[in-house]
């Protein structure tokens, strides 16, 4: 039997390997896990991975890789170029022997990769994401500077062995920008700017950091990172799309957490199993409307299927946010690259097998919703009805003695529909009672009256969307044949994933309940927290990382497995999950390691030596600038034009929508409501997530698809974003605004620019912008009859689109 590679790998090879720097990896070790093993995962697995093993050759392993195929040839022989059937097969000019049977043929520089690989020993490492976490120390580098933040001396290390130098420092202008978004999402103003720039005091820049990291607009910023990861949204999707009751309270729940710098283990086991903990408060329970923000259709051709659905979405979501482990790829069969057989999945969804569909009602509540109003307040309204139902005892009792002396026609009409039951007691009761019975019978009804009066004056219950009640758990779950929930096969117990090793967990013994849990989300969320975890400080400490720099040290910041892009700095990320360990899962501790360190410090400024060696900047050698984010686009245009309110917390809110924006609804308009002028101007993080509807703005400027975990945006340019800022009735609005907070009466043409620029770029105008400016102004009026108001109003217009707005160097 001939021995068959998959036609993608040689193709695979040809786009994975870095061209550039492949003959400065020859000269050296190669490394399995960054230039080898991906190449194998992504482009030979399909028949020769884990699932399928073709010929009897697999390189899902070391052992199936090196292992006589069913040829009696050897794909890989260690040492041995020339007996390596690989090399072979990529050199063979025999189209039925070269590999890929059809397709680009690899380079000399990519053979002689692989060749080097195998010369060199064939060294065979397991996954990096896979392995337990190192404690590598930092480097001594030569550059003295470049030692006392541990970031930096990994950083240095990497550059100086490519023979690359870090960039000089940014401006102070540029990086007290770069800091204010960073933390904030929002844009210095030009006093916060020029203040920092003449403080010449050693700790300028690190109070800056300590400042932003308390101000409420942090949690706001960091907070949507975090809504992203869990695709929050506020209605179900599906035709009528209708809302999530109190889902905004999640959200500011998410705010507070960061706000505060809830340690991420607590804040991970919260959202995982805040109604099982120790200490249940109403911050635990609203974290469970983690569970309760997929997709709920609430007319499902089949329910099982849909319920299957839901609980797929979790795994998705926990699985990949919290593990960076793609868990849900093995719902219908084994992991086709990582080791993750179908039984996994199974185990793992039995943790939540208690978890009720989001459409199950909580007690005497709406959808899911948990009633976490305040003892005093329960007692107030638990008095109110017993005092409601004492009083309708007393005033039946004399209405029955009434009646009882009414004629029978009488007494039968009080006994049919409640309006002719009042007919007959407003006309007849009277006359049926003595005077002492009816002096009592008005009483009580103005105690009533009053009654009621006083229980409209109480304060409202308080709901929270989140666990309210369970599916009681008394049997198995079932490994579902082809993920099909109407073919259940093996029975599974749960356990967590194997290529953990970990021991299989123990649960508490206690019944299992619609009114109580099974306690098994606790012993998962412990699991998930404990520092042992291989993987959950690493995932964290890279999303970090990636919001400040762009990207993750691992790009595929949701999937750590063998088909995510390997880590540019491994030894960096190891170090970091155990400094965020150390510091008790600290997040605002991480931030202020990352931000006080030079290579977050560096211009941005590209290089001809730099862009020459690393185009990608994969060995950080300079700062990428980056465009906003479309809240950040929004937020700035609003800061620009002084309209930017910065409450924080409380119900979303609703921008103005144009009608052809609300057209694409079955219903249009339905579930938008309508917030005043101040609200509207609220931060674009409290704006209602409405999934049939999104804000057309936050969407041409990349807002995510909230249907599904969004590990990190698009950063597109693109036609519409132009549209919007040129054209779009939002960006017209804030323009008119600037106009009028910066050209008042009075003001000069040369002074309005100023202004303008001023407030919306944070920084003094040049004397070429001024005079640009005031040309620009005149020639509206003088060549084409516009209006000074509209001439203004239009400069303004061309400043929000400048690329010194829109970007962050």
């Amino acid at each position: 039997m001939k021995l068959v590679f998959h036609p993608l790998l040689l193709f695979g090879l040809l786009v994975a390997v870095n061209l550039p720097n492949a003959a400065t990896a020859a000269e050296n070790e190669i490394d399995f896990q960054k230039q080898i093993q991906p190449l194998l995962a992504k482009h030979c697995y399909a028949c020769h991975g884990p699932d399928e093993a073709e010929s009897g050759l697999s390189f899902a392993d070391k052992d199936s890789a090196f292992a006589e195929a069913d040829s009696g040839d050897h794909a890989i022989v260690a040492g041995d170029v020339d007996s390596s059937l690989l090399i072979a097969r990529i050199l063979s000019d025999d189209e039925g022997e070269q590999m890929p049977p059809e397709g680009d043929r690899l380079s000399k520089e990519q053979i002689e990769l692989l060749s080097k690989w195998i010369e060199q020993g064939a060294n065979w490492k397991n996954h990096w994401g896979f392995e337990p976490l190192s404690d590598p120390a930092p480097p001594v580098v030569e550059a003295v500077q470049w030692q006392s933040n541990g970031i930096d001396a990994f950083v240095y290390q990497g550059l100086h062995r490519a023979g690359m130098k870090p960039n000089a420092p940014a401006s102070k202008q540029a990086l007290i920008r770069r800091l204010y978004y960073s933390l904030t999402g929002l844009p210095p103003t030009a006093e916060q700017v020029q203040s920092f720039v003449n403080d010449q005091s050693p700790d300028a820049y690190q109070q800056r950091v300590n400042d932003l990291l308390a101000a409420p607009q942090y949690g706001e910023h960091w907070g949507r990172h975090w809504l992203d990861l869990v695709h929050f949204a506020e209605t179900n999707s599906y035709e009528r799309d209708g809302p999530k009751p109190n889902a905004w309270k999640y959200r500011d729940y998410v705010i507070r957490s960061f706000n505060d710098d809830k340690p991420y283990d607590q804040f991970v086991r919260e959202q995982l199993a805040g109604d099982e903990l120790e200490e249940v408060t109403v911050d635990t329970l609203t974290a469970t409307g983690f569970y309760r923000l997929g997709i709920w259709d609430d007319e499902p051709a089949d329910g099982l299927q849909a319920k299957f659905d839901g609980f797929d979405d979790i795994i998705t979501t926990t699985g990949q946010v919290f593990l960076g482990l793609t868990l849900n790829c093995a719902r219908c069969h084994d992991h086709k690259i990582d080791p993750i057989p179908q039984t996994d999945y199974y185990s793992y969804l039995s943790f939540f097998q208690d978890l009720t569909p989001y459409g199950v009602r909580g007690n005497g509540t709406g959808f899911n919703q948990i009633d976490v109003t305040s003892d005093e307040v329960k007692a107030a309204y638990r008095a109110n009805d017993a005092k409601r139902v004492e009083l309708e005892k007393l005033i039946r009792e004399i209405e029955q003695a009434g009646i009882a002396k009414m004629s029978a026609p009488d007494q039968r009409a009080t006994e049919g529909p409640r309006r002719d039951r009042q007919r007959v007691l407003k006309a007849k009761l009277k006359d049926n009672l003595d005077g002492d019975q009816w002096t009592r019978y008005n009483d009580l009804k103005q105690q009533f009256t009053a009654n009621a009066e006083a229980a409209k004056k109480l304060p409202a219950r308080e709901q929270v969307l989140g666990v309210a009640r369970y599916e009681r758990v008394d049997k198995p779950m079932n490994v579902l044949f082809r993920g099909s929930p109407h073919s259940p096969a093996d029975e599974v117990q749960p356990r967590f994933p194997e290529l953990f090793d970990a021991a299989n967990p123990e649960f508490p013994q206690r019944e299992s309940t619609t009114e109580q849990s099974t306690g098994r989300r606790t012993v998962l969320a412990d699991w998930i927290t404990s520092d042992d975890n291989r993987l959950t400080a690493r995932v964290m400490v890279n999303r970090i990382w990636q919001f400040h720099f762009g990207r993750g040290i691992v790009r595929s910041s949701n999937n750590f497995g063998q088909l995510g892009t390997p880590p540019t700095h491994p030894e960096l990320l190891d170090y970091l999950a155990n400094r965020f360990i150390e510091s008790d899962y600290s997040v605002k501790a991480m931030h202020r390691l990352i931000l006080n360190s030079k290579t977050y410090q560096m211009s941005s400024r590209g290089t001809d030596a730099g862009m020459a060696a690393d185009p990608n900047n994969d060995l950080l050698w300079r700062f990428d600038p980056r465009r906003l984010s479309s809240e950040e686009v929004r937020d700035s245009m609003l800061a620009a034009s002084g309209s930017l309110n910065l409450k924080s917390y409380g119900p979303s809110i609703y921008p103005k929508l144009s009608r052809e924006a609300m057209s694409g609804q079955s219903r249009p308009g339905s579930g938008w409501g309508n917030s005043s002028p101040e609200d509207q101007n609220r931060r674009s993080v409290y704006i209602y997530v409405k999934r049939s509807l999104l804000t057309p703005l936050l969407s041409a400027f990349d807002f995510p698809d909230p249907d599904v975990t969004c590990e990190g945006r698009f950063m597109t340019l693109q036609p519409s974003q132009a549209l919007s800022l040129l054209n779009g009735e939002f960006a017209h609005q804030q323009a008119v605004r600037m106009r009028q907070t910066y050209g008042g009466e009075g003001v000069s043409d040369e002074a309005f620019v100023k202004a303008t620029i001023r407030g919306a770029i944070s920084r003094d105008a040049e004397p070429a912008e001024v005079s640009d400016g005031v040309a620009f102004i005149q020639k509206l009026q003088q060549t084409h009859g516009v209006s000074a108001e509209k001439a203004k109003d239009l400069y303004c217009l061309s400043v929000l689109n400048w690329n010194e707005f829109l970007f962050v160097d």
